[in-house]
Order: structure tokens, then C-alpha cells, then sequence
């Protein structure tokens, strides 16, 4: 008969999982099998709230990053606008993959937490209305 595992052991194997999310993982590490991990979560009743605790963690953790790197981020927005001014650089690169890069960038960094802004009473800030002006010229150009 297999040796029972203490509470300890039960309390870890369900922290690995939640770090990790797989059965088979939180398994290797704790030296029980696949079924065992299974079996262990499905008798934790307040998972739930240790997954979404996790959860939150992790979302701050990347949000403080992105914070850190906005000034970079904003350095990359600025050599992308000088490119799309500058009509030599088109034969080299397709406007198109600049302006990606820019809606991507931007995108990613002025997400208000999936809030969709009310664009009927905010007024345009000046990087918006320099890309919309950009974005009118790209297609006077086509």
C-alpha cells in the first residue's frame, strides 16, 4: 500500500499546481502521479479562490511591468512616426508593417482594463490625431 501523503505535502502540490496549472507538472515535482494531483484538487474546496488569487497576482505583476517600460515603449513610438514621415523609407518597408507595429504597441499600451473609451465626448490627444492624420496620407498614397 502506497504511504499516505501528510497535509504538508497535500498543501504543496496544490501550490505547485496552482503555479503551474498541470496536473502532470505539480506530479513530476512532488513525486505522486498525474491522478494523484487530480484527485488532491478536486478535494481542495477553495481552489477557486486560490486560482483567481493567482490570477490576480500575476495580472498586477505584468501591469507594474508595462509601467516600467513605457518610456521605452514611447522611444519605439517615435522612431515608428519618424518612419512613417519619411517617404524613402517605403520602399524598404511596407508602410503597412510600421503602422502594425504602432497599432500594436499602442494598443497594448493604452488599455484602460477593457473600458472602452467614449470617443463621442473625448477630444483627440496629439499622438491619436497625428496617427489619424498619418493613417489619411497612407491612403492618399495607395
Amino acid at each position: 500500500m502506497a504511504a499516505r501523503l501528510t497535509d504538508r505535502q497535500k498543501k504543496k502540490i496544490i501550490a505547485d499546481y496552482v503555479q503551474f496549472g498541470s496536473y502532470s507538472t505539480a506530479g513530476k515535482m512532488n513525486g505522486v502521479s498525474r491522478q494523484t494531483v487530480k484527485r488532491i484538487v478536486a478535494d481542495c474546496a477553495d481552489l477557486n479562490e486560490k486560482l483567481q488569487q493567482k490570477k490576480e497576482e500575476n495580472t498586477a505583476d505584468i501591469i507594474e511591468y508595462m509601467e516600467r517600460q513605457k518610456n521605452s515603449v514611447c522611444k519605439i513610438l517615435d522612431i515608428c512616426l519618424n518612419e512613417l514621415e519619411n517617404p524613402d523609407k517605403y520602399a524598404k518597408v511596407p508602410p503597412q508593417q510600421i503602422a502594425t507595429t504602432m497599432a500594436i504597441l499602442i494598443d497594448k499600451y493604452t488599455a484602460d482594463n477593457g473600458r472602452t473609451p467614449d470617443t463621442s465626448e473625448a477630444e483627440d490627444d496629439a499622438l491619436t490625431a497625428s496617427l489619424k492624420e498619418l493613417a489619411k496620407e497612407l491612403e492618399k498614397n495607395d
